[in-house]
C-alpha cells in the first residue's frame, strides 16, 4: 500500500526499492526539481517506509497500518525529525540545523534507523552547512539524512559532494488535473486553467484553486491595461486583497506571490502573441482582447513589465513590506500605459 499517494515519480520509487533491496542504501541524499511537485512527501514516504514495524524485509512496502507509519504521518516518530526554513526567517538558522543533528545523533529509540528530513535546503547559509559537515563525514550507524531543495546549483559543494542527489521532474499536466479532482475543489471548472499554469507542480495546482484568486485576477487586468490606470485606487484594491488572506504575514506573501504569478503568466502570453506565436491563455475567451493588447504593445516594454513583476516576486519573497511592492509595481504598469501603446 505504501507509496500510494506518489504521483508521476515511479522510477525514483524503483530507484530505492533497488537500492534497499541491494543493501546499498546511503546515508545522505539532496532531493531537488521545481517546487510543490511532491519532493518532501517523497521524503516522507521514504522515511515511513524505512521505518515501518511490519513491513517485509528489505523491501519499501511500508503497512500503513503499525504504529510506526501512523507516528510517521502525523510527525510524532521518535526517530524521525523534519525541519524546514520558520515563516518569519530568510535563511535556515544554524539552530535549526544544529537541533536536527542532535536528534539524528541519539540513539534510535525503535529499530535500527534514524531518518532526518531537512527541507528548504536552499536556503541554507554557509555557518548553518558547514555545521551539517560534521553529521555528512562521520554519519551515526544506520542514520539517513534527506535534504529537500530544488537545484544542486545552489547548494554548497561540500554538501553536495557528500550527498547522492536524486532529481525529481515535473508532472505531467493530466496528472496534475487528476489530482485536482479527487481533491473536490469547490469550483472544478478552475482545474483546466490550473493544470495548464502549474506547469507540472501539484503544490502550485492547489495553491491557485481558490476562486477569489481568479475573481481578483480579471479585476486586475481590467484595471491594469483599461486606458489611464488609477494607480492610487489600483494599489489599495490590491493591497487590501493580499492583506484578506488572513492576518499571517505568510498567507499574505502567498497571495501576493500568487497574484503576482498570474500577471506574469499573461503578460507571457500577449509577448507571444506579439512576437507571432500562439499563446495558450488560461481564460480562453480572453484571446481577442489579448491579441490587440499584443498588436498596440512595444515587445520591449512588455519584456520590461515581465521583468519587474518578477522582481517584485522576489521582494516579496524577502520580505519587503508588501504595500511598498504593491505601490511601486502598479506605478511601474501606469507610466507604461500599455493600453495607449502605440498611438492607440
Amino acid at each position: 500500500m505504501s507509496w500510494k499517494r506518489i504521483r508521476g515519480h515511479d522510477a525514483q520509487a524503483r530507484a530505492f526499492e533497488q537500492v534497499v533491496r541491494g543493501g546499498r542504501l546511503a546515508h545522505a541524499y539532496l532531493f531537488t526539481g521545481p517546487p510543490g511537485i511532491g519532493k518532501r512527501l517523497f521524503a516522507e514516504e521514504l522515511a515511513k517506509a524505512l521505518l515501518c514495524e511490519r513491513g517485509p524485509a528489505g523491501t519499501l512496502a511500508a503497512c500503513d497500518a503499525c504504529d510506526a507509519c501512523r507516528d510517521v504521518e502525523s510527525g510524532t516518530h521518535p526517530d524521525y525529525f523534519r525541519a524546514g526554513r520558520p515563516d518569519d526567517a530568510l535563511e535556515l538558522p544554524i539552530e535549526v540545523v544544529r537541533e536536527l543533528c542532535r536528534g539524528l545523533g541519539l540513539k534510535p529509540a525503535r529499530g535500527s534507523r534514524k531518518i532526518a528530513v531537512l527541507d528548504d535546503a536552499d536556503d541554507l547559509n554557509a555557518y548553518a552547512a558547514n555545521s551539517f559537515l560534521k553529521t555528512l563525514e562521520e554519519p551515526p550507524p544506520g542514520s539517513v539524512l534527506i535534504l529537500v531543495g530544488t537545484s544542486s546549483d545552489r547548494q554548497l559543494s561540500t554538501i553536495t559532494s557528500r550527498c547522492q542527489t536524486v532529481r525529481f521532474s515535473p508532472l505531467p499536466e493530466s496528472a496534475v488535473a487528476d489530482l485536482l479532482r479527487e481533491r473536490n475543489l469547490p469550483d472544478p471548472s478552475l482545474i483546466p486553467k490550473i493544470a495548464l499554469l502549474s506547469h507540472g507542480s501539484p503544490g502550485q495546482a492547489l495553491a491557485l484553486a481558490d476562486p477569489d484568486l481568479w475573481q481578483f485576477r480579471r479585476q486586475l487586468l481590467d484595471a491594469l491595461f483599461r486606458p489611464g490606470v488609477d494607480t492610487v485606487a489600483l494599489a489599495a484594491e490590491w493591497a487590501r486583497f493580499v492583506e484578506d488572506a488572513g492576518k499571517e504575514s505568510a498567507a499574505q506573501r502567498r497571495r501576493a506571490a500568487l497574484s503576482l504569478r498570474l500577471l506574469v503568466e499573461f503578460l507571457r502570453d500577449v509577448l507571444c502573441a506579439n512576437a507571432g506565436g500562439t499563446p495558450k491563455p488560461a481564460e480562453p475567451e480572453e484571446m481577442d482582447g489579448l491579441r490587440r493588447l499584443a498588436q498596440r504593445a512595444d515587445s520591449d516594454k512588455l519584456i520590461g513589465l515581465i521583468e519587474r513583476c518578477l522582481e517584485s516576486d522576489l521582494q516579496v519573497e524577502r520580505r519587503v513590506q508588501l504595500v511598498l511592492v504593491i505601490e511601486a509595481l502598479v506605478d511601474c504598469f501606469g507610466r507604461a500605459d500599455l493600453a495607449n501603446a502605440g498611438g492607440a
